[in-house]
């Protein structure tokens, strides 16, 4: 049952459109298993499968694993999404400004004096709504009050949630090494983890911008591991449109590929230093040293600057674009600025640390790891003394409280901030510690990547993260997606922890949201507690 009409407790709901398409949308996930193998084949040359060639008998069970795995996950979206549209049948929240919007896009007014000045990201979760639900109009003869309705525009994010399971799932395969046959659970374990990783997920039911965000960042990050950088770069493209901060993952992909070719020229380098027989380097800092003075010379050759700007030429593209926005809009946030000003926010990066080992201790904490770090902070006494000190300066110095988090208590970081921070003035300082461990951990898992990754990865997890003054838990969600993607497949006991962890966290997110309801003292208005 979806509501499909806009004001009024006596309006009628009616049964969804779109519950129609469900058969076949579930039929549909057993397609890509034609497609991935032709895919491949083109890509690599090899002779394509023809229609009576079988697929070897685990890639077929991994098929059905997936198959079922995607369609109970869309099963069960269906079944919450039926349950919030009977209990909103009103915008909450920010939907205020994106569902009118969207509605003025509907019926066809595009000016520019037709757009809300309290909307700070580029249209294209509009654009995108309207080019999917705009078609039931033509094709179906549905009226534009059904097509346009607050239901059928929510439930474009629940498509957007589909299609984020499957690229999940491709992303897995290509990152990961595909070397032991217990991999193929693992992988459908993680993505079915990541499709249901709480923040991301509550927001398939509403219409904000996530859902498509993710959606357009992860298709451009799997064209760029299949060497498309220039779809890969119009898809960075499409994920700026919904939301301005995403051009720092398309950034990201080209420093994939930048990270590629230093890993490469590194390991040219490293085995000259072998032949010649030199002392290897010991400590990190002092690795860290010469790596910085690899690049230096690195990016003093011109054929090798030449060679990087011929493979990321589409992404320097981009970014010329997304600068000459910049200028010409005066600033990156688009609409209301005066609660989006930039700031150097460090403790966001402690933040996100928290984030990640919250969301992730099955992988991150256990007695060994703590065992292990302990004798690594005592072996290394003066180097995590330094690191301490200067965490606490960057505490204490780079601090933002924003005006959101302290009056609005929908949110939970209005209690997180209320509960632990807000206790003391110590507090803060006194989560130092826990801050340099979570971020031991988070280094620790991604050893297996080589150093450039790293370095690469570091600079745009700080773009992403300390410019925000306000802690929103949604920022966190594309830089934790790509974190998880490229630690190592864990064993499927930790997944099946994890999956469970997140399955707790998701039905108490839902429960309260749904049913632990309040007001305002100065509004009639229903309130609910969410990310």
């Amino acid at each position: 049952m979806l509501y499909t009409g806009n004001s009024g407790p006596h309006a009628s709901v009616q049964r969804s459109p779109s519950i129609h398409c469900v058969p076949a949308l579930l039929y549909f996930v057993r397609l890509p298993w034609a497609v991935v193998p032709a895919f491949r084949a083109r890509r690599s040359g090899l002779p394509r499968a023809g229609p009576g060639t079988r697929l070897p008998a685990m890639a077929q069970l991994e098929g059905y694993y997936f198959s079922a795995a995607l369609s109970c996950t869309f099963l069960v979206s269906c079944l919450l999404f039926s349950a919030f549209s009977r209990a909103l049948r009103e915008p909450y929240m920010d939907e205020i400004f994106h569902l009118p919007q969207a509605q003025r896009y509907c019926e066809g007014r595009f000016s520019l004096s037709q757009w809300d000045p309290m909307i700070t990201t580029l249209p294209g979760l509009y654009l995108v709504s309207v080019g999917a639900v705009k078609p039931a109009n033509w094709i179906l003869g549905w009226s534009e009050h059904v097509v346009c309705s607050i239901g059928m525009l929510r439930f474009v994010n629940l498509l957007f949630s589909v299609g984020n399971f499957y690229l999940l799932y491709l992303l897995f395969r290509k990152v990961q090494p595909r070397n032991k046959a217990s991999s193929s659970i693992q992988r459908i374990l993680s993505t079915l983890t990541l499709a249901v990783f709480p923040t991301l997920y509550f927001f398939n039911f509403l219409y904000y911008t996530e859902a498509g965000s993710v959606f357009f960042t992860l298709f451009a990050y799997l064209m760029c591991l299949y060497g498309n950088h220039r779809t890969s770069a119009l898809l960075g493209f499409c994920g700026f449109m919904f939301r301005q901060t995403n051009i720092i993952w398309a950034a990201f992909c080209a420093g994939h590929i930048i990270a590629q070719k230093c890993s490469e020229a590194w390991k040219t380098e490293l085995q000259k230093k072998k032949e010649e027989r030199l002392p290897p380097v010991k400590g990190p800092l002092s690795e860290l040293r010469r790596v910085l003075q690899f690049l230096l010379v690195y990016s003093m050759s011109f054929k090798n600057l030449s060679t990087l700007f011929l493979l990321t030429w589409p992404y320097m593209l981009l970014l010329l674009a997304f600068f000459a926005f910049v200028v010409v809009n005066g600033g990156i946030v688009v609409g209301d600025r005066s609660s989006h000003e930039a700031c150097l926010h460090f403790p966001q990066l402690f933040y996100f640390l928290s984030f990640t080992a919250f969301f992730s201790f099955p992988h991150l904490l256990s007695p060994t790891k703590v065992k292990t770090f302990l004798s690594l902070v005592w072996k290394r006494r003066v180097q995590f003394s330094v690191i301490a000190l200067v965490s606490v300066v960057l505490v204490w110095k780079f601090t933002y409280v924003h005006k959101y988090l302290l009056a609005d208590n929908r949110h939970y970081t209005f209690y997180v901030w209320k509960r632990v921070f807000q206790r003391h003035e110590v507090v803060k300082y006194l989560l130092v510690p826990a801050y340099i461990f979570a971020g031991w951990a988070v280094a620790d898992s991604l050893k297996s990547k080589s150093i450039f990754w790293n370095l690469m990865f570091f600079v745009c997890l700080v773009a992403s993260t300390v410019p925000q003054k306000l802690l929103e838990f949604r920022y966190f969600i594309l830089p934790y997606i790509i974190y998880r993607l490229n630690i190592p497949l864990p064993p499927i006991s930790r997944l099946v922890c994890e999956l469970g962890w997140y399955t707790v966290v998701n039905l108490l997110t839902f429960y309260i949201f749904l049913n632990k309801t309040f007001q305002w003292p100065d509004s009639q208005d229903i309130q609910r507690f969410m990310w």
